[in-house]
């Protein structure tokens, strides 16, 4: 469940209490330090609003499916699908840290409103649920099935749109069901950790498990996001940061990089945004201990998707018999997710050359899902590349 941020002052003791042995004690030292500078106590934390109107179609133990279709006329016509109906395209948002509204931020920083403009109309979103202690035990073979089942309400090969660690769920479902994705698009996420270097993979490699595992105390075998919030990076909510996030550029439409030296808002809206932002990242899930534990074992430490090792609902999952078309999208600047980690799967995949392509934008890690410039200028490219009647070749990067 989601809720205020632990008191640094309290949060000392407690993780004192849980350590079980000196590099276990040394990893939680860290998270208080890092989250020693937060205020001793918040306001009641808000759940994020959704930027566009949508309604639950299904409910499921680990998600519910979000259903953003529109009848609309795109705003581009030239991006329509040839087809007078699209097919239908499936977001699978990351289970993670910060809730499944990192898709539909805000008017103009969402990944929905600016894949529903490009032409795709027939538009679900996969959210995961905030874990509670009677999902402790709830592992990626859990998800998957989940996520199977809400596939399976669609009667025909989706396009599966994965972002952030929702990506390698994505690229795992695509390669244990193939006949039930047309296309795959990855967005930020870890696909091959072995391939470059980051933050959050130097903390997953080298802190050992049973210091992940420890963690689960505080929260009777759940993860919680609270507690794990200072550990994902110094928050970027100054506004110079949220400027870079966001992609706020100068009134007149210049640099999206901070271009104003201060990063203050320009308008009364601007502050909105801003603030929005701010309340959007304070709100975190909690995620199931197992489903947690195998990220950092499976996925970080050993690197199992990568490596064709990883074994989904009773099948080892080998990359190299994945044949659908795959496009991979990098951010140069994202601090949490190197653009290697990403691009460094594509030569794993049994894809066609002519089927797979690969991004690497000017972009921090939320800017690829929320930063204005790039749901501009990017996401209608890769839904062209959706869009086409046979497998495109490599987009040249933005």
């Amino acid at each position: 469940m989601a809720g205020p941020s632990f008191p640094s002052a309290l949060l000392w003791p407690m993780l004192a209490a849980v350590s079980a042995s000196e590099a276990t004690a040394a990893f939680l030292h860290e998270i208080a330090r890092r989250t020693a500078t937060e205020e001793a106590l918040r306001p009641p934390l808000v759940r994020p609003d959704w930027a566009s109107d949508n309604r639950v179609v299904l409910e499921l133990p680990t998600l519910l499916l979000r259903d953003f279709s529109t009848t609309q006329e795109p705003q581009d016509a030239a991006s329509n699908h040839p087809d007078a109906t699209p097919p239908p395209t499936l977001i699978c948002a990351p289970y993670a840290l910060h809730g499944a509204t990192v898709a539909d931020f805000a008017p103009g920083h969402s990944l929905v409103e600016a894949l529903r403009a490009a032409g795709r109309t027939r538009l679900h979103l996969v959210e995961w649920r905030s874990a509670t202690p009677a999902m402790r035990d709830f592992g990626i073979d859990t998800l998957l099935a989940d996520l199977n089942v809400a596939v399976d309400a669609f009667d025909e090969p989706v396009d599966l749109v994965g972002i952030c660690q929702g990506g390698w769920m994505a690229l795992l479902f695509a390669a244990r069901f193939p006949g039930k994705v047309r296309r795959l698009v990855i967005g930020g996420a870890p696909l091959d950790v072995a391939a470059g270097d980051s933050g959050l993979s130097r903390l997953a490699g080298t802190t050992p498990l049973s210091g992940f595992a420890d963690l689960l105390r505080l929260g009777d075998g759940v993860l919680l996001g609270q507690l794990m919030l200072g550990l994902w990076g110094p928050a970027p909510t100054s506004p110079t940061a949220i400027r870079r996030e966001l992609q706020l550029g100068e009134a007149d439409g210049g640099r999206h990089d901070g271009a104003r030296h201060d990063g203050a808002p320009v308008d009364a809206a601007e502050a909105a945004l801003m603030q929005r932002f701010r309340d959007w990242y304070d709100w975190t899930v909690d995620l199931p201990g197992t489903y947690y534990l195998q990220v950092v074992q499976w996925l970080y430490k050993e690197n199992r998707l990568a490596r064709s090792a990883l074994t989904a609902l009773g099948r080892r999952i080998d990359l190299s018999a994945l044949r659908l078309p795959v496009l991979l999208l990098a951010g140069r600047d994202d601090a949490l997710v190197a653009p290697a980690q990403v691009t460094g799967i594509l030569d794993r995949l049994g894809t066609p050359p002519e089927g797979r392509a690969a991004l690497v934008v000017p972009s921090t890690h939320l800017g690829l899902f929320m930063g204005r410039t790039i749901l501009a200028e990017t996401w209608p490219g890769i839904v062209a590349w959706l869009d086409r009647p046979v497998a495109a070749p490599a987009l040249a990067p933005a």
